[in-house]
C-alpha cells in the first residue's frame, strides 16, 4: 500500500497529461477542418473567444482595455487557453476512474463550441463542423491514450489490496507521442490553410487613386519639438486598434461590396472599383475611442483617403423621419451613427487609405468610415459592407445594446505628454507639452498649473483644421521638490473640460489630466 501511495500523484498526473493530450488533437482536428472550410471564425476556440467577449460586462471591458490596450485579445487568448487546459485536465482525471466521463467531457466540448459558432453574427451552418470534428477526434485519443496504458498480459493483481499494474512503457509514450504529433500537424496545417485567404498580397499590389482634393498641408510647426513628445501623426504600426475581432477579417476587395438601403428610395451597391472611381478626396482626421480613460492614448491622427459620405446617402435618397445609420462589418459588428452628423458639411469619409497606402488589415481594409467629431464606436466601422439608414428607436448597434450612448461627440480632451508620470528631472528651465483634441469644434485654448497656483495659458501648435488634434507647450521654472502638473482645454465652443473625473461608460471620460515629477 505504500508504494500505492507513492505512485498515485504520478498517476494522477499521467491521467491530466492524456486529458491535455486529447483536447490538444481536438483543437488541432478542429483548426484543420476550419480550415478545410475557410472559416477563421468557425474555430472553436476563436468562436468561444468571441461569445466571451460579447457577453463581457462593459467595465470589465473597459478595464481590459486600460490595462491591456491592444494586446487585450492576446491576454484573452491565453486565458481562454490556460481556462481549455484546466478542464483538459480534469477531464484526463475523471477519466482515469471511467473513461465514459472523459468522453462526455470532451463531448461537452464539442457542444460548447457548435453554440459559440452558431451564434456568432455570420453564422452558417457549416460552421459547425470543426467542433464536431474536433469533439469526436478528441474522443477518439482519449480512448487510444487509455487503452495504450492496459496491464501487459500475465500480470498478477492482489484483489484484496487493490489491482497493482505494470504498464508497457514503451506502448505509452509511443502512443502519446503520436497523439502530439497528430495534433500539433493539425493544428499548424489549419492555420496554414486560413492563411491562404489572407488578403496582405492583394492589399500589397492595390494603387489608390489620386484624390480630387488634397489636404490642407500640415503648418511646419504643428510638431513640437520636445523629445519624447507625441508624433503629430501616428504611424500605421502605431494608431491605436479597439475591435471585438480576434481574428482579423480577410476581405478581398475583388469580392466587397457596400450596400446602401432602409429609408432610402433607391437602394445603391458599389464594388470596390466603383468606390475607387467616385472623387475621393483627403483629409486629416483624429480618431479617438471611447474607453480613452483620461491621460490615455487611445487616440491617433492619420491622412485619410476616401470618398464623401453625403453624396453616396443623398444618392440613395434618405427618407424623411431617418436619423440613424446602422453600418455593418464584415464580421458582423453593428455600430449606429447619428445620421446628421453625416450629412451636416463634416468630411465624413468612406476610407480607402491611411496615410499615403492602402488602408492596413487591421484597419478596415479595404474600406472603413470615418466620421470627425465622434468617438469610434459611434462613427468608424471597420470592414464595412452594409449601410441601413434607419431609425434609432428601431435599430439597435452592438455597443447601444450594452449601455453605451446613442449619440457620443467626442469630448474635450487634452493631456501631458511630458515631462512623463514620476519622471525626475533637474531643476530649471523645463518644458512642458502636451496634446489635446476636441474633434470638429477645434481647441480655443490649454492651461496648465503647477500644484495648486495659477493656471497659465500655453502656446499652441498651428494645425491645419479643426479635425485634428493639437500639440501645445509651455515653459516651467522647475525648482526642487515633488510638483503636480495639471492640464485643461477649452474648444472651439467656448467649453472648457470639466475637473471631475468620470469613467468611459457611457459616452467618454471626463477630467483633468495631471502627473507627479520630482524635481531635483
Amino acid at each position: 500500500m505504500t508504494g500505492d501511495r507513492a505512485t498515485r500523484p504520478l498517476r494522477w498526473v499521467t491521467a491530466a497529461g492524456r486529458g491535455l493530450l486529447a483536447a490538444a488533437a481536438a483543437l488541432g482536428t478542429a483548426e484543420l477542418a476550419a480550415g478545410a472550410i475557410g472559416r477563421a471564425t468557425a474555430s472553436p476556440v476563436l468562436a468561444v473567444g468571441a461569445g466571451f467577449i460579447d457577453l463581457t460586462p462593459s467595465w470589465l471591458k473597459d478595464f481590459a482595455i486600460r490595462t491591456f490596450g491592444s494586446n487585450d485579445k492576446t491576454v484573452l487568448l491565453i486565458g481562454l487557453g490556460c481556462g481549455i487546459a484546466a478542464a483538459a485536465a480534469v477531464i484526463g482525471l475523471l477519466s482515469r476512474r471511467r473513461l465514459l466521463w472523459g468522453l462526455l467531457g470532451l463531448a461537452l466540448f464539442g457542444v460548447v463550441g457548435v453554440v459559440a459558432a452558431l451564434t456568432r453574427p455570420t453564422a452558417e451552418a457549416v460552421d459547425v463542423i470543426p467542433a464536431v470534428f474536433g469533439a469526436a477526434c478528441g474522443m477518439a485519443a482519449l480512448a487510444l491514450l487509455t487503452r495504450s496504458i492496459r496491464p501487459t498480459s500475465g500480470e498478477a493483481t492482489r484483489e484484496e489490496a487493490g489491482p497493482i499494474r505494470v504498464y508497457d512503457r514503451r506502448r505509452v509514450l509511443l502512443t502519446s507521442a503520436g497523439v502530439a504529433v497528430a495534433a500539433a500537424a493539425t493544428g499548424v496545417g489549419g492555420r496554414a490553410l486560413l492563411r491562404r485567404d489572407n488578403v496582405s498580397a492583394v492589399r500589397r499590389r492595390l494603387r489608390l487613386p489620386a484624390p480630387v482634393s488634397r489636404a490642407k498641408p500640415v503648418p511646419s510647426g504643428a510638431q513640437v519639438r520636445v523629445p519624447g513628445m507625441t508624433p503629430f501623426r501616428t504611424a500605421n504600426s502605431g494608431f491605436y486598434r479597439v475591435d471585438t475581432a480576434l481574428v482579423l477579417p480577410q476581405v478581398d476587395p475583388r469580392d466587397w461590396t457596400l450596400r446602401i438601403h432602409g429609408m432610402v428610395a433607391r437602394p445603391v451597391e458599389l464594388t470596390f472599383d466603383d468606390l475607387l472611381k467616385l472623387d475621393l478626396v483627403e483629409r486629416d482626421i483624429t480618431l479617438s475611442c471611447v474607453s480613452n480613460q483620461v491621460g490615455g492614448n487611445l487616440a491617433g491622427n492619420a491622412r485619410w483617403l476616401g470618398a464623401p459620405l453625403a453624396p453616396l446617402l443623398r444618392r440613395a435618397g434618405v427618407r424623411s423621419g431617418a436619423d440613424q445609420i446602422l453600418s455593418r462589418s464584415s464580421d458582423g459588428m453593428t455600430i449606429s451613427t447619428p445620421l446628421q452628423t453625416v450629412l451636416d458639411g463634416r468630411d465624413a469619409l468612406l476610407a480607402v487609405g491611411m496615410n499615403g497606402e492602402p488602408l492596413p488589415i487591421a484597419h478596415g481594409f479595404p474600406a472603413r468610415m470615418v466620421v470627425p467629431g465622434l468617438y469610434g464606436y459611434v462613427s468608424a466601422t471597420k470592414w464595412v459592407v452594409d449601410l441601413k439608414v434607419t431609425r434609432f428607436a428601431t435599430d439597435q448597434a452592438y455597443w447601444t445594446k450594452r449601455d453605451y450612448a446613442e449619440r457620443a461627440p467626442v469630448k474635450t480632451f487634452s493631456r501631458i505628454d511630458v515631462p512623463k508620470p514620476l519622471a525626475r528631472i533637474k531643476a530649471g528651465r523645463v518644458a512642458v507639452a502636451g496634446t489635446a483634441w476636441a474633434q470638429h469644434r477645434g481647441i480655443d485654448a490649454v492651461e496648465w498649473q503647477v500644484d495648486d497656483g495659477p493656471w497659465r495659458p500655453a502656446q499652441l501648435a498651428p494645425v491645419p483644421g479643426i479635425d485634428t488634434w493639437q500639440q501645445w507647450v509651455a515653459e516651467w521654472d522647475a525648482v526642487p521638490g515633488s510638483h503636480t502638473l495639471r492640464v485643461r482645454a477649452t474648444d472651439g465652443t467656448g467649453a472648457t473640460q470639466p475637473e471631475r473625473r468620470a469613467p468611459p461608460l457611457p459616452d467618454g471620460a471626463t477630467g483633468w489630466h495631471s502627473v507627479v515629477v520630482t524635481v531635483t
